[in-house]
């Protein structure tokens, strides 16, 4: 039973009965009812019962009436209840001042009804009131199935949720950062404790009641769900229906491409992106739209990095959210400012022109690959865009990510990240015909591939440590794990067998196109 005095005294036959005394706790919870018929009935008093009673145990003494009233109230009692008619014809203005004075409810209850009467009908109103509560929460529970398995929404997410629920709702990132606020609470009020542990609990605003429950994807927090204005006697089940909402929301937040934890108009930017890149959208209308949304990253020269992860299509989407809380919160890349948004090549990121290497860069996005564990057998990649100076080179800046990604040669040969620099050469060259590529190895090579087959692919593979690391012999020597005088005798030898010089530019160029024709022609 979850009643307060005053909605217990508007329950017939409890109806009759008269406030005398105490008005100003008629608020207080009336969780149970009980018969005093022992002397010692006070010890055995819990907290929100109510005590009936006929007076017999206190007629003849005001003194152990006005303790009782003291013990009551001491022990957490929402009533007493006095039955006139048999012990008392009225109750001692005594015993009234003293219910006053401790603002503790004292009722005259009517003599015609049996305390049987009363409580049954107190038990009734009870049963009502859970069944409807019960058949609320079915209801709710219909509702919110239904929107879970629908596969467009119409609506807002937290929005629908709320009127589901009917609850004011407020949502919190992992960072402490109020994401999403339909309730009269200021941030302020609402963020009192943080950080939050990773349990449901209940908790206080003002005067009012709220209950918060962590958004999970497995083992990890997201951030909170807070329901706000509750009912501080509700049911469990009432309970676990708040408990179905934060998990409805999390499964959303994981299944599709929005981010609900960006901030407002980088949400509403993300989605214009999408649009954009597919089509529906200018690159102009889209430029002004990001001055309006106060988003300046387009004005200034940029860059894309697109990251991608073969996997099934949930472990896709929850990887790539990994990578993009990865790429947010690195101590490099944070200052950065970015703006990432899940399309469906991957993860694309609009970064500031950086102001370290393409090389330095690309290091950058590797740690932030090795910094995460991939335990399943796939592993991300990444590639960047050359530096674009308006918004109209977002289109330019897209293609080159997807050339770059879709190079069937890109793994393993460049490593898990790559920029366009790097293989803006091989995509040019890869115009160039099969056959051409092939007369043009065998050519080159000529002087050396008539030898012994392992020996070619000794030498090959010196070549090509050679050249990577612009001629330098002693890293050569390192990578190759060999001495720096057999680097410096294969070197001279295939100056002699190639007929090149190492010190001409035309020449190191040649070599180095020959490695790019039998990569693309998948050669070792």
């Amino acid at each position: 039973m979850h009643l307060t005095v005053e909605e217990a005294l508007s329950i017939y036959p409890l109806s009759e009965a008269k406030f005398i005394a105490g008005s100003k706790g008629k608020h207080r919870i009336v969780k149970s009812i009980n018969v005093m018929d022992a002397p010692d009935i006070s010890d055995w008093i819990k907290e929100g019962e109510m005590l009936l009673t006929t007076a017999y145990l206190i007629k003849d003494n005001l003194e152990d009436a006005s303790a009782l009233l003291q013990t009551l109230n001491r022990r957490g009692s929402s009533a007493l209840g006095i039955k006139l008619g048999r012990f008392w014809d009225e109750v001692p203005k005594q015993l009234i001042a003293e219910a006053e004075n401790l603002n503790f409810p004292l009722i005259q209850l009517p003599f015609q009804f049996t305390f049987s009467d009363q409580m049954n009908g107190l038990f009734r109103a009870e049963l009502s009131r859970s069944t409807h509560v019960l058949q609320s929460i079915m209801e709710k529970q219909k509702k919110l199935m239904q929107f879970a398995l629908r596969s467009v929404r119409s609506r807002p997410l937290f929005d629908s949720v709320s009127e589901v629920i009917g609850h004011s709702l407020v949502v919190v990132s992992a960072r402490g950062d109020v994401i999403y606020n339909n309730s009269e609470y200021q941030t302020s009020q609402l963020l009192e404790g943080w950080p939050w542990q990773n349990r449901n609990q209940r908790f206080r605003v003002e005067d009012r009641t709220g209950y918060r429950t962590p958004l999970m994807q497995g083992e990890k927090c997201s951030g909170y769900l807070l329901y706000c204005s509750i009912d501080p006697l509700l049911l469990p089940v009432e309970e676990s229906l708040f408990v179905q909402g934060a998990e409805l929301i999390s499964y959303h937040i994981y299944s599709g491409y929005e981010d609900y934890f960006e901030q407002a108009e980088h949400r509403e930017f993300s989605g214009l992106l999408r649009r954009c890149l597919n089509g529906n959208l200018s690159y102009a209308d889209l430029a002004q739209a990001t001055l309006e949304l106060e988003i300046e990253l387009l004005q200034s020269p940029f860059q894309l990095v697109l990251t991608d992860i073969v996997a099934t299509v949930e472990e896709r989407q929850s990887e790539l959210l990994r990578l993009k809380e990865e790429y947010t919160e690195h101590p490099v890349l944070r200052d950065l400012k970015a703006i990432h948004v899940i399309v469906d090549q991957g993860l694309l990121s609009i970064y500031p022109a950086a102001l370290q290497s393409p090389e330095q860069f690309r290091d950058v996005i590797q740690a932030c690959f090795d910094n995460l564990k991939f335990d399943k057998g796939y592993y991300p990649r990444a590639a960047i865009s050359s530096c674009k100076l308006k918004p109209d080179g977002l289109k330019e800046a897209f293609a080159e990510v997807k050339e770059c990604m879709g190079m069937l040669q890109f793994e393993g040969v460049h490593g898990n990240v790559v920029h366009y620099r790097q293989l803006e050469l091989s995509l040019l060259l890869g115009q160039i015909p099969t056959e051409v590529m092939e007369k043009y190895c065998n050519g080159t090579l000529r002087g050396l591939l008539s030898r012994e087959p392992e020996y070619v692919r000794e030498m090959l593979r010196t070549l090509e440590v050679y050249l990577e690391n612009d001629g330098h012999v002693n890293e050569t020597a390192k990578k190759l794990f060999i001495h720096r005088n057999t680097a410096t005798y294969r070197i001279e030898k295939l100056s002699e067998l190639l007929d090149v010089d190492f010190k001409k530019i035309n020449d190191l160029m040649r070599l180095k196109l020959v490695f790019m024709f039998r990569r693309m022609l998948g050669r070792d």
